[in-house]
């Protein structure tokens, strides 16, 4: 039976429905929900269209609709052609014809998320901070039912000046067109899909005041290339990622500085700025959630990050991880191993010994956290959460000879204790302890203030 306008405006209001959900449920997941959102915007575009196309027929064209629905042979009358006119038999009334904001999402969307953290060394509190960590704004734009523009510029601590500790930069910046039901493609300024954080790394989306040290110290947060991707969606719960980009620069390397050892990847990563790219990098991700609550999943990344730049050794950076989040009932529980490794770096060394900081040949950590939702009632909910981690940015250094090799560094073993309080579906209030095992000097207790829309 032909759908008349009416019935599509129920469906779609119930579709709508299904899909706005609490937006700490765990099923579907975000990205789930995001290709179902775009995959119902084009649906939508196309009813847009058909509704035009009655509108513009006239009466006749709606009576006749109706008549042949009803199995009746007679013809109606023209409908009266003034806008304001009582609709002819049949059609649906001012009424009930579906409004711009059940047919489709608004061309353009506004969307923010930012962190204000209190910070406070147990061992030395006169060095107590508070600090706008990162404030974000963004927008999403839909040129056309299966083309859309995102993009993202973010301002760190406040201010940005020769003289402040601040830092403008784009986040996002890419186009992503779908190719069918189930497949897209991205070309841009991207976040690689790395771990669970990176994509998703919005102070609402994860517990502590904080970002982990595993997806921030290994897989260095928020890290993002130029490149191409494809994005696969399967039936049996699996999405798949894969592409080509920018990768790391060796030739970034601060020998003087500390910024290495707090990160290795991140001391070379490009950010899309003049980035070089003599040699284009692969990777790919895939995550199943098959499962109701349940995730489990990998990426890995690998490629060339000399660039063939004169006196500069040819080494190669490597990525990789294992991750997976599962939620039983009122548990959030979750768990990533992430490993890294930079090739030939005995040579990359050889000019670089007598300097604090020389670059690590194999960096790995891994975490475990369990969160429970302990109370809520209406839309606020209480978590309190333990976390769990180990991780080394200098697990190995390649062989220099004796006496100039540099010695392993200590494993960092933290232990995390807070609680989340959401507050709406985009705020949320944190707090929690950290203990650090090798260097107690940086115990501390945080605050935090962070939004997302």
């Amino acid at each position: 039976m032909r759908r008349t306008p009416l019935s599509i405006a129920v469906s779609t209001a119930l579709l709508g429905a299904a899909l706005s959900m609490p937006a700490h449920a765990q099923t579907p997941t975000e990205l789930e929900l995001a290709r179902k959102l775009d995959r119902l915007a084009a649906e939508l575009a196309e009813v847009k269209a058909q509704l035009a196309t009655l509108r513009a027929q006239g009466g006749n064209a709606g009576t006749a609709a109706a008549a042949s629905e009803a199995g009746t042979a007679t013809r109606a009358a023209p409908a009266p052609a003034t806008a304001d006119a009582a609709p002819a038999a049949g059609r649906p009334t001012r009424a009930e014809l579906p409004t711009r904001a059940e047919l489709a999402e608004p061309a353009t969307v506004l969307t923010s998320y930012g962190e204000i953290n209190y910070t406070r060394p147990t061992k030395a509190p006169q060095d107590a901070q508070v600090d706008l960590r990162r404030f974000v704004l963004g927008f999403q734009h839909r040129m056309d039912s299966k083309t859309r523009l995102v993009a993202e510029l973010e301002v760190e601590h406040a201010v940005s000046s020769a003289d402040d500790p601040g830092e403008v930069a784009l986040e996002q910046a890419f186009v992503e067109r779908e190719l069918g039901a189930r497949l897209a493609a991205r070309a841009g300024l991207f976040l690689i899909p790395a771990g669970m954080l990176n994509e998703n790394h919005e102070p609402t989306a994860y517990y502590g005041v904080h970002r982990n040290f595993v997806e921030t110290a290994i897989i260095p947060s928020t890290w993002r290339e130029v490149g191409v991707q494809l994005i696969g969606n399967l039936d049996n719960g699996l999405t798949i990622q894969g592409g080509l980009s920018t990768g790391f620069d060796v030739g970034k390397w601060d020998a003087t500085s500390t910024e290495g050892a707090e990160s290795p990847l991140g001391a070379i990563h490009q950010e899309g700025a003049q980035a070089r790219a003599r040699n284009l990098a692969v990777f790919g991700a895939i995550n199943w959630r098959g499962v109701p609550g349940l995730l489990v999943g990998g990426s890995a990344f690998s490629g060339a990050a000399s660039h063939s730049q004169p006196l500069l050794p040819s080494a190669r950076v490597s990525l990789w991880d294992l991750h997976a989040r599962w939620s039983p009932g009122r548990w959030d529980l979750s768990s990533v191993y992430a490993r890294g490794s930079i090739s030939n770096t005995a040579a990359l060394n050889a000019t670089l010994v007598g300097n604090p900081t020389l670059i690590p040949e194999r960096f790995d950590g891994w975490y475990l956290q369990g969160a429970y939702r302990l109370w809520s009632q209406g839309d606020y909910v209480l978590s309190p959460f333990v976390r769990l981690e180990r991780f080394n940015t200098a697990r190995d250094y390649a062989d220099l000879g004796a006496g100039l090799t540099p010695q392993a560094a200590g494993t960092e073993r933290v232990t995390t204790v807070g609680v989340n309080f959401l507050v709406g579906q985009g705020v949320v209030l944190k707090a929690d302890v950290q203990r650090f095992g090798l260097v107690s000097a940086n115990n501390r207790v945080n605050l935090g203030l962070g939004w997302s829309f």
